[in-house]
């Protein structure tokens, strides 16, 4: 009799559970469906600009047109093309991306085969390093209408993450021969690089800068990627002038301030580079430009600034997987960049383990093996180190933090000669890489003379 009571008290309490779970998953639900986003005030110069006020002026009108009427699917994938390009611009991506998926999932609860929408989800997919995801649902799109150049744009994003090379190159071509513009010349570039071939990278990337219209941010931001090209084959003086176009053309752009700073940083100016990073991380939420600006108060002697804002970026990050945890909406995948910034805070267990997550999802990414074999040769297991840089080389990509880091490998793992050709290789144009990387490389190559 009381193990019958007892049986009775756990069915009891499982479906008590299973209520509350269905209950708080309708409220969140309701709440979600009701919720309105309305745009977070700029900063700085981007905050009295002309185009931020048309783009308040158009964001209230759309969000009002859906607010009267939900099904208006032109107004909703206006407003969530909207949220995402204020999401690149601002850095805000969890807040956006919310909102852009709301709006979007909205349509194809109605339409589940809307071109559009399709497109729209898998870009934010991409945004959010769910690029497995992204690219199913940006192929299913692609069946839809086949002669998109933006959706083979994002195929291409997609099997570059994924380590499909000859898939993204293939898809590369189809894009660019739809419309050669600076969305195809930029991914051809991207291409070009990871199989070694900077010149042809910097003169795709140039096509791409010219094919946009001066000032806007896709513009600008190609631009600083055209900058930083130069900035790994030595060219400082012709990177420096393309952050300077970029902040002449966009005032105040935090992304070629930061690339001033990275200037300024290689030059061993440390005072000028903080400025320059710590106005660019003022006006944009970048943990890529909060990382750079932890090195460089670390160079520069100031340790507690250093792990404070190294401890700031580790927890944003975790939080940011918590919150993609409890809404898929908003989940953003950063294990990658979690590794780095817990090998900076010599952290090898968890930088490993986030290491580990990632190849995971995507064993024949070069940039996936190039982290782990970083985090293995930082934890000294160099044999472990030398098997995964052997798959980050596959591409013969000649990036010199890659050819630095691989040298490091090979020369700890005893293969003398290929670290040799390596390290010569990654410091032959006096890249502007990691000035620690550069050092102990530049040290380890005379050590092998």
């Amino acid at each position: 009799m009381k193990k019958k009571f007892i049986y009775l008290l756990l069915i009891v309490f499982f479906f008590s559970i299973s209520a509350f779970v269905v209950i708080r998953y309708s409220i969140n639900q309701t709440k979600l469906k009701n919720a309105t986003y309305p745009l977070i005030e700029r900063k700085d110069a981007k905050a009295s600009s002309a185009e931020w006020q048309k783009t308040k002026e158009a964001a209230q009108k759309l969000i009002n047109t859906v607010q009267y009427n939900p099904k208006d699917i032109k107004a909703a994938i206006a407003l969530s093309t909207l949220y995402i390009q204020e999401a690149r611009i601002t850095g805000d991506y969890v807040y956006y991306d919310a909102a852009a998926m709301k709006y979007i999932n909205s349509v194809l609860e109605d339409q589940p085969d809307n071109f559009e929408a399709l497109t729209l989800k898998a870009l934010l997919y991409m945004s959010q390093h769910h690029f497995g995801d992204g690219l199913a649902i940006a192929e299913k799109a692609q069946k839809i209408n086949p002669y998109n150049a933006l959706i083979y744009g994002i195929i291409v994003d997609g099997n570059v993450e994924m380590g499909n090379y000859t898939a993204a190159v293939e898809n590369a071509e189809k894009m660019v021969s739809i419309r050669p513009d600076i969305r195809s010349y930029a991914r051809i570039s991207y291409l070009r690089e990871i199989h070694g071939d900077y010149p042809g990278a910097i003169e795709a990337m140039k096509l791409a800068v010219d094919a946009g219209g001066a000032g806007d941010e896709p513009t600008e931001w190609t631009r600083i990627q055209l900058a930083r090209l130069y900035e790994n084959t030595g060219d400082l003086k012709s990177a420096e002038m393309h952050y300077l176009i970029a902040l002449q053309e966009r005032p105040e752009y935090p992304y070629a301030t930061a690339g001033l700073g990275h200037i300024a940083m290689v030059k061993k100016d440390y005072q000028k580079a903080i400025a320059y990073y710590e106005k660019a991380s003022a006006s944009v939420n970048d943990y890529s430009i909060q990382e750079q600006l932890s090195q460089l108060y670390r160079l520069n002697g100031d340790t507690k600034k250093a792990n404070a804002v190294l401890q700031n970026i580790i927890d944003g990050m975790n939080n940011d997987g918590k919150k993609g945890d409890q809404d898929e909406s908003i989940g953003h995948y950063a294990d990658r960049e979690l590794a780095y910034a817990y090998l900076l805070q010599n952290d090898n267990a968890n930088a490993l383990k986030h290491a580990l997550v990632e190849y995971n999802r995507r064993p024949e990414n070069i940039d996936v093996n190039q982290t782990i074999a970083w985090v293995y040769y930082k934890s000294q297991d160099f044999k472990k180190a030398a098997t995964y840089i052997d798959v980050a080389l596959k591409t013969n990509c000649k990036n010199p933090t890659l050819l630095c880091q691989a040298g490091l490998i090979y020369a700890k793992a005893g293969n003398k000669i290929k670290a040799k050709e390596l390290l010569e290789q990654g410091l032959k144009n006096n890249p502007a890489i990691d000035l620690e990387l550069k050092d102990e490389s530049e040290k380890t190559l005379k050590d092998l003379y």
